[in-house]
């Protein structure tokens, strides 16, 4: 006796698989960016990324590349909705919305989106394990498939002068940042960019958890470390920006549903 026939295979062209979406203009692409920059900061919040004023996220935007979107000062990352964001411009000022901006931190993103044209999005947050690999002025080993995705691809900013609001110490920063997709900035916390804010923002998220395993790991021992070739092997697998976007899909998709007030 024969079994039942087993159910054949769904042709893969019916299956679906979330790619960055194409815009038919540039308000939809602003639109778009927008509605990404205020579920970051939502985001952002669940995770308690956020420590008092300290922490932006910034958007290019699409038509104007010199004007960048960004959290209003003093608003909590958990409220922010697609209304309430600033738009300023390199120097600070804001040229739309009906907050202030954090100057000192906008120096620094303002400076890296000037030096990096490929750049979208900025991430930066005072976050605990980011700012304890900081103060050890350490950069993350090749200990986890994910710490991987950072090899050779993040930098150390050896030096601190205290809360950033010259632009000569950006333009430094986004110097020693040059093409890779994060910083350390040491005793200070994590730097991390993106071709859109999808992909800073899982940066930001997958280095802070890789700073968290890296410090717990060699309180416990003496991690193993990845051989090069195989890190850089992985590295080249999980480190560009689509594999970012594709990754924070499911975190995007949790925040826009559970609380879809923020594309107000």
């Amino acid at each position: 006796m024969h079994g039942p026939t087993p159910p054949l295979p769904l042709p893969t062209d019916k299956l679906r698989f979330a790619m960055p979406p194409m815009h038919e203009s540039v308000d939809d692409e602003r639109r778009h960016r927008k509605e990404r920059l205020a579920g970051a900061l939502r985001l952002f919040g669940r995770l308690g990324y956020e420590d008092g004023v300290s922490g932006h996220i910034t958007a290019r935007d699409p038509e104007f590349s010199d004007c960048f979107w960004v959290n209003p000062f003093g608003m909590p990352f958990r409220q922010v909705t697609v209304s309430d964001l600033v738009l300023a411009n390199r120097d600070g000022q804001v040229v739309e919305g009906g907050h202030h901006v954090n100057q000192a931190a906008f120096t620094v993103h303002a400076q890296v989106h000037a030096a990096r044209p490929d750049v979208v999005a900025v991430a930066h947050c005072h976050s605990v394990h980011g700012r304890a690999l900081a103060a050890l002025g350490d950069l993350l080993d090749p200990i986890t498939q994910e710490s991987c995705a950072f090899y050779e691809d993040h930098a150390l900013y050896d030096a601190y002068s205290g809360v950033t609001v010259d632009a000569e110490e950006g333009r430094r920063i986004a110097d020693v940042l040059g093409s890779h997709k994060a910083l350390v900035l040491r005793n200070h916390g994590l730097l991390t960019v993106g071709d859109s804010v999808d992909a800073a923002a899982w940066w930001f998220v997958t280095m802070e958890r890789s700073c968290q395993v890296q410090l717990t790991a060699k309180a416990a021992g003496r991690p193993v470390l990845i051989d090069h070739r195989q890190a850089v092997a992985t590295r080249e697998q999980l480190g560009g920006d689509l594999v970012a976007w594709i990754n924070y899909q499911p975190m995007w998709q949790d925040i826009s549903r559970s609380e879809p007030d923020l594309l107000s």
